[in-house]
C-alpha cells in the first residue's frame, strides 16, 4: 500500500543510503555501504559554499565478512564532506570494526568504538544498517540450504519482526514446525 499523497511541498534534500553485497572468490563478502546527502540549493557552510546538486556528505564504508558474519577487513572513504581536510581524516578509525560479529550485539560494540569524537556521525549511523544488509545478503544462500520444513535448526529470521512471531498466524502457515500454539483461557 503506497503513502497517502502529501500536502504541497517542494523537495529541499536527498539522504540516499545503498548497500551492495558481493560474494568474493575467496568465499568472504564484501559489503559496500555508502551515504549521501544532497541539497536541491546552493548552501554556505563555514568551508564555503556547496552548490546544490553536489553532495554535502558522499561516505563509504567496506567490510569483509566471513560465513560467520565476522569482519574480517573493514575500509572507509569519505569523497565529499562538509569541512575537508578534517572530516575526511576518520577512515582509519574504522579499522576497529575488525573482529566484531554482525550478529552479536555489533550496534553497541560499534558506539563503544566508534561513536561522538572517535568517528564520523554519519559513517557510525551507516553502519548500523549492516547486520540486516548481511542477513538479507545471504538469506537466499540460506534457503538454498534449507527448507522450512526439512531442517533441524530452527530459522533465523522467526521471532525478529512482528510478522515473524512464533506465536503468529505467518509462522504457522509458513513454519509449522516452529509455531507456537497460543491457549487461552
Amino acid at each position: 500500500m503506497p503513502l497517502s499523497s502529501p500536502a504541497p511541498r517542494k523537495l529541499r534534500h536527498t539522504r540516499a543510503i545503498t548497500v551492495e553485497a558481493y560474494a568474493r572468490d575467496d568465499g568472504l563478502w564484501d559489503l559496500d555501504a555508502c551515504i549521501r546527502d544532497i541539497k536541491t540549493h546552493d548552501i554556505e557552510l563555514p568551508s564555503g559554499q556547496r552548490p546544490g546538486g553536489l553532495p554535502v556528505h558522499d561516505l563509504k564504508l567496506r567490510i569483509t565478512i566471513d560465513r560467520d558474519m565476522l569482519i574480517a577487513d573493514a575500509e572507509a572513504s569519505s569523497d565529499a564532506v562538509p569541512y575537508p581536510g578534517y572530516c575526511d581524516t576518520i577512515g582509519p578509525a574504522y579499522k576497529k570494526l575488525i573482529g566484531l560479529s554482525l550478529l552479536k550485539h555489533f550496534r553497541l560494540h560499534l558506539k563503544d568504538r566508534l561513536s561522538g569524537v572517535l568517528g564520523c556521525t554519519h559513517l557510525t549511523e551507516l553502519a548500523q544498517v549492516l547486520p540486516t544488509a548481511a542477513i538479507q545478503a545471504f538469506a537466499d544462500d540460506a534457503m538454498e540450504n534449507r527448507t522450512a520444513e526439512q531442517s533441524s535448526e530452527r530459522p533465523y529470521e522467526l521471532d525478529r519482526c512482528h510478522a515473524l512471531r512464533t506465536d503468529g498466524p505467518a509462522v504457522a502457515k509458513y513454519y509449522p514446525r516452529w509455531a507456537l500454539k497460543v491457549v487461552t483461557g
